[in-house]
């Protein structure tokens, strides 16, 4: 099967009540900081209405790459389990991918919600030709101090509940820093935010059209590995005709020139030019281990525009683009289907996903 003319296999919706499997496939983070992983599936209960169910290697740090596939199995095998949801990311959820049982989680279809390392898994998904949700995570998004983002928890609850369109517009604020996990105090306020400046449309000549189809993408540094170990990546470039890529960069905040030459292999590969359009997260530009003042944020983000921008223009310079959207590393967060239908309107400068 080539999941680009197949049409998107939306997995049945769980309902307030049901179970939902809480798995750890790249990271045990929840051993380690147990307070927003406390916090969100409180909330999950709570505001979601949901059960939730852990599995051994849920808050389990060090699981083997065969535990946590296990784990992922016996999720999707239940058939009283309704969802599926990470706990958090990593950074070595590509080792799971020989253990894993495509014919069984094909026969088991389930949404699937997750980001950052968890697009090897979105990836996977792809490839066996269902729809998952690129987004909320249990101790990111659900775990968020004070109170979960409004924009977040509206577009969890459609992509949990509702399907059909959902329309993206740019957050009026959005959060820059990180806070500590092992502070109990960190949970008391909302984390401080810092006003939206809106989206930044390119629009080359010509390019000011509406384009619409399925989405492939992810973070952009675990897509980098999987092409580099030339997993879950379609053998015929052609596979990605007419969708749209929708990209975000993580807390590692990769250089613009890493940016660049991940692209630029992309577009050796015969990839960039395929897409339809892209739609870029807004740039991830402060971290623990780089705490950027106000300038080098801007600074970052910017050469990172420009690195896209040089990208595009080598490859594929007719592909429309809009950058500083609400996606991935950053809070708010809006869930984006991954395989589902995006639209990505260029005259009417707006986005709508297919939920």
């Amino acid at each position: 099967m080539t999941p680009s003319v197949e049409p998107p296999r939306y997995p049945p919706k769980p309902r307030p009540g049901d179970r939902v499997a809480v798995v750890s496939p790249s990271s045990g983070l929840p051993e380690l900081f147990p307070l927003p992983y406390n916090l969100g599936i409180a909330r999950l209960q709570a505001q979601f209405h949901l059960e939730p169910v852990e599995y051994p290697t849920t808050r389990k740090m060090g699981a083997s790459p065969r535990e946590r596939a296990d784990d992922l199995h016996a999720a999707f095998a239940d058939p009283t389990v309704k969802a599926v949801i990470a706990s958090i990311g990593g950074d070595d959820q590509i080792t799971l991918l020989p253990f894993l049982d495509r014919e069984l989680i094909r026969a088991h279809p389930k949404p699937f919600f997750g980001f950052s390392d968890n697009t090897v898994l979105h990836a996977f998904l792809w490839q066996t030709g269902v729809v998952s949700f690129h987004g909320a995570s249990v101790m990111c998004e659900l775990g968020r101090p004070g109170a979960m983002a409004r924009q977040t928890a509206d577009s969890l609850r459609a992509a949990l509940f509702a399907p059909g369109p959902y329309e993206v517009v740019p957050a009026d604020r959005f959060r820059v820093m990180d806070v500590p996990w092992d502070d109990p105090d960190t949970f008391v306020d909302e984390p401080a935010t810092e006003p939206g400046e809106g989206w930044t449309w390119h629009l080359p000549q010509g390019a000011e059209r509406v384009v619409e189809g399925r989405t492939w993408g992810g973070n952009l540094e675990v897509l980098s590995w999987l092409l580099m170990a030339d997993r879950e990546i379609a053998p015929d470039p052609s596979a990605y005709d007419g969708h749209v890529l929708f990209l975000e960069t993580s807390e590692e905040l990769p250089s613009a020139a890493e940016v660049f030459r991940i692209l630029r292999s992309m577009g050796e590969r015969g990839l960039l030019a395929r897409f339809g359009a892209l739609v870029m997260g807004r740039a991830k530009s402060w971290s623990f281990d780089r705490p950027n003042g106000p300038q080098e944020r801007t600074r970052y983000a910017l050469e990172q525009r420009g690195a896209v921008l040089r990208a595009l223009g080598t490859y594929a310079p007719d592909t429309m683009a809009v950058f500083d959207v609400d996606l991935g590393h950053t809070d708010p967060q809006y869930v984006i289907p991954y395989g589902g239908v995006v639209r990505v309107d260029g005259r009417k400068r707006r986005i709508t996903v297919t939920y």
